[in-house]
């Protein structure tokens, strides 16, 4: 015991005697000793060494560095600074006398050399203290090796860790660049987001055939992950795998005869099995590494199963895995609450997982307010409740891409919302734009952007108020007109001008989704605008209410206000009429900031685009704002069909078809797509498969089509004085084969659909009449779903009635934002709405499942549902409302086609 006791004293002294020859005024003390992670200890040293080696003038005897263990005795004014995780104090007792820095764990000794390099001030002599940590424990971006399009051969998500399909992935510099960003605005969690992670990144003796890589990229992706966790750990940052459940690899599905992806799959102890193992092995390759999990989508949601597949078969293989590296502690385990019962699955969890956390969406996939509310809201704080820390995900900002946003107040406002209404401790950004395009961004220039390079603005404003949301706001202003001075090289009054203008647009785009919009979707690509149907028939497209009811102020949507106007109803909250009036004033202001602005001494290009996308911003809270005026107007015909409100709307219509023909000018120059997920899931304004409808000169032709389309309509009413109507087709039953003897009844009033109600059909479609439904059991409909095995001779369409009705005793109808299968067999638009309705039961929407010729299979997921007969694939191309309870038609009409598409 004396000679190791020896030995230390002398090894300390020697680094001390090194320090202190090297520069005595700036000499760090510190010993290795009770020191848990020594890398990060290590890394933090040398950065604090490497920084004061540069400074000419220091007066102080030293800087004394430590971590609480370190410390036999503290006063507790000291001490209970350094009660929490990260946390750190710095001061100086005496003039010109040592530097005490006392980390809670090493991550706040880095973070401690960071503040003391920022405040180099207090090197200079002089008595102080300060005493600083993180309010929200969790702070973490994201990166997707995921692609704007499918890999042939597989489904989304399905994206194999290749020099391929990644080759940034093996970029040593990149990685560094992106891990010192992280570092420098003090993130602690970098999450990797990917379908099947595991089948690229271990191998498993019991199932060799899964690996989804060569050997020579298997062993690269083993050098990369290795270097990529141990450089984010001396920077205090955890990786977090991200993985969808369940997905399986390719390989493992085709030897076994499987599908890679199926939503309704059932549970087998094979799937288990490997999953399992897969876990372990990762969790044993890599022990420094967290797990971030997806239950639903992949998978089906709420349910026994979810419960079942996390504690049986996910928490098992992190526990084997280790097992079998012997490691101390357990990684952490994050829950996403995305289609799945996060309450449930915790409380199932944490009796043998303690390491748990939650993650929940803060604005969907979108940013649209720092005032959210309603079972949104209720959720978030569900989940805080249970004990463990729960993450607020700012999900792929469908309404933001692709162009620039940084506006710190509304930033700001949105962490303390997180913090004082959703009750929640740690936040995960994901890029500002072009996530699926990562590492590039969509400007169009002769070299790509990276992302991190011209986004930082939106990196470091997350991160300073994750860190601290209670800033004052006079003083914010001037940090951020340092920060922009610093970065463009302008007079500080021209950066104040920049930081307001930059303000002024950061509400235009949430502010059009939350008051306008469908969805808080990436199916939605608000700034390529939206079809006027879109605008005033919502519920043909699937409105997502979830939106408007808590991702929103209390307000109103454009159908509602208008109902409202016409019965002499008073406003309530946020008014169509009012967001269209605001986000034109965001735009004209923050355009008259940016005309006096001089030129810039650094990035100059950059700083031209910011500006240039200012100007885009303004053309298109103008197109909007012209649109949903021609909207109200139009919906006012509606109620009193006078040919006049028609005629009142024309005007506004045409004017912002002028405003997106500007906005296509600019873009077409700037930009090379609005969206980067360019796959079938993309639906509003347009159906975007194969990366089409992804620029605004696609779109231009279709608004302009509209215009024309309704120009006509009105001629074509003014001649003829009458109400544009639908011409609703006889649909012709179909013959297929069932493989299971369904028992069928003919569709007409008075039907009996199910084998075990005697409830019939009561409204009916004339156009389905003489349909061959399938008879339903609705008690085995309810527990296990249904499984439906025929066979065709022509290709057809299954028509398959959901309840207009979010009551669980019903099955989900197919949904993009939490199942991104639900359009393979085109499947997610409801083709016929209001069509039919069962006595004592809401009204049904028929969606239509196409199928091929040959031998195919229907399943529906578990509660009510009805199949109503087969059709012809040719039929029902195009969605309509029948309104078999007489409420009103829509005016869909009015704006014909683009293309064969109705518009």
């Amino acid at each position: 015991m004396y000679k190791r006791l020896l030995c230390m004293v002398f090894c300390v002294c020697s680094l001390l005697g090194e320090l202190y020859a090297g520069n005595k005024k700036g000499a760090v003390f510190y010993t290795m000793e009770r020191i848990v992670n020594r890398e990060r200890f290590q890394y933090a040293i040398d950065l604090l060494q490497e920084e004061l080696s540069k400074s000419i003038a220091i007066h102080t005897s030293g800087i004394e560095v430590s971590t609480l263990v370190q410390k036999k005795s503290l006063p507790d004014s000291i001490k209970v600074q350094l009660i929490e995780k990260e946390h750190f104090v710095l001061y100086r007792n005496t003039e010109n006398g040592a530097i005490s820095l006392i980390g809670a764990d090493e991550s706040g000794v880095l973070y401690g050399c960071m503040a003391l390099l920022a405040h180099k001030q207090w090197l200079n002599g002089g008595r102080f203290f300060f005493a600083d940590g993180p309010k929200m424990v969790m702070r973490g971006t994201s990166i997707g090796l995921q692609k704007t399009t499918y890999l042939p051969g597989h489904d989304i998500y399905e994206y194999p860790y290749t020099p391929e399909s990644f080759s940034w992935f093996y970029d040593k510099k990149l990685w560094l660049k992106y891990l010192d960003m992280m570092a420098e605005n003090k993130y602690n969690a970098l999450y990797l987001w990917n379908g099947h992670p595991f089948s690229s990144l271990v191998k498993l003796k019991d199932y060799p055939y899964a690996l989804e890589v060569d050997e020579t990229t298997f062993q690269k992706n083993e050098e990369m992950y290795t270097f990529l966790t141990k450089e984010a750990n001396k920077r205090g940052i955890w990786i977090i795998q991200m993985f969808y459940n369940i997905i399986l690899p390719k390989p493992f599905a085709d030897r076994h005869g499987l599908k890679t992806q199926e939503r309704n799959r059932i549970i087998t102890p094979l799937i288990s099995d490997y999953t399992r193992k897969s876990i372990a092995a990762f969790v044993a390759k890599y022990p420094n590494v967290g797990l971030l999990i997806t239950l639903g989508e992949a998978m089906e949601g709420v349910g026994q199963d979810d419960i079942n597949w996390f504690t049986k078969t996910i928490i098992p293989g992190v526990q084997d895995g280790l097992h079998a590296s012997r490691a101390k502690g357990e990684p952490p385990i994050i829950l996403r609450a995305h289609d799945t019962d996060a309450p449930a699955v915790m409380q199932a969890a944490l009796p043998i997982y303690k390491n748990l956390y939650t993650m929940a969406k803060y604005n969907g996939e979108a940013l649209t307010t720092y005032t959210p509310r309603g079972k949104w809201a209720e959720l978030h704080r569900s989940l805080s409740d249970i004990g463990t820390v729960h993450i607020q995900n700012v999900h792929i900002l469908a309404n933001l891409e692709p162009f620039r946003y940084g506006s710190p107040d509304f930033i700001q406002k949105s962490v303390k919302a997180m913090h004082e209404v959703h009750h929640s401790n740690g936040i995960h950004i994901y890029p500002q734009a072009s996530y699926w395009d990562w590492p590039y961004a969509a400007d169009k220039v002769d070299n790509r952007l990276l992302q991190v390079d011209r986004d930082w603005m939106w990196y470091k404003a997350w991160a300073r108020y994750a860190w601290n949301e209670n800033r004052d706001s006079s003083q914010e202003q001037s940090y951020w007109s340092k920060e922009l001075v610093q970065y463009y090289g302008v007079p500080e009054q021209d950066a104040q001008k920049l930081l307001l203008a930059i303000e002024e647009i950061g509400e235009i785009s949430p502010k059009i989704l939350r008051r306008f919009g469908i969805t808080d979707g990436n199916r939605q690509t608000s700034s390529l605008g939206m079809l006027m149907t879109q605008l005033i028939n919502p519920y043909r497209y699937g409105l997502f209410t979830l939106l408007y009811e808590s991702e929103a102020p209390e307000g109103e949507m454009i159908i509602d206000y208008v109902e409202k106007d016409y019965h002499h109803e008073g406003h309530i909250g946020e008014t169509p009429a009012q967001v269209a009036r605001e986000i034109v004033q965001h735009g004209e202001r923050a355009a008259t900031l940016i005309k006096g602005l001089g030129k810039p001494t650094k990035n100059v290009a950059e700083f031209d685009r910011w500006v240039n996308d200012i100007r885009i911003h303004q053309l298109l809270a103008n197109h909007y704002s012209y649109k949903v005026k021609a909207a109200i107007e139009l919906l006012r015909y509606k109620y009193d069909r006078d040919i006049h409100a028609l005629e009142k709307a024309l005007p506004d219509l045409e004017r912002s078809v002028e405003e997106y023909r500007k906005l296509t000018d600019l873009t077409t120059a700037s930009y090379l797509y609005a969206n980067s997920m360019q796959t079938k899931q993309r639906k509003i304004p347009m159906r975007g498969a194969d990366a089409t409808f992804i620029h605004w000169k696609e779109m231009l032709p279709v608004f302009e089509t509209e215009l024309n389309n309704f120009k006509h309509a009105i001629d074509s009413l003014s001649t003829m004085n009458d109400n544009p109507t639908h011409s609703k087709a006889g649909l012709m039953s179909q013959q297929i084969t069932f493989f299971d003897h369904q028992q069928l009844v003919p569709l007409k009033r008075g039907a009996k659909l199910y084998v075990d109600q005697e409830l019939v059909v009561t409204h009916l479609a004339q156009e389905l009449e003489g349909l061959m439904a399938v008879q339903i059991d609705a008690g085995k409909q309810k527990l296990t779903g249904t499984q439906l095995r025929f066979k065709t001779q022509k290709p057809v369409k299954i028509l398959v009635g959901y309840f207009n009705s979010t009551d669980k005793v019903f099955a989900p109808r197919p949904v993009l934002e939490i199942d991104a299968s639900a359009n393979d067999f085109g499947q997610a638009e409801a083709k016929v709405r209001n069509a039919i309705r069962i006595q004592y039961m809401p009204v049904v929407d028929i969606h239509t499942y196409s199928f091929p010729a040959g031998t195919n299979e229907l399943k529906i997921p578990k509660g009510e549902a009805l199949i109503l007969g087969v059709v012809d694939d040719s039929q029902l191309v195009y969605p309509y409302n029948a309104d078999v309870d007489n409420q009103g038609d829509d005016l869909d009409d009015l704006f014909g086609y683009f293309k064969g598409t109705k518009l």
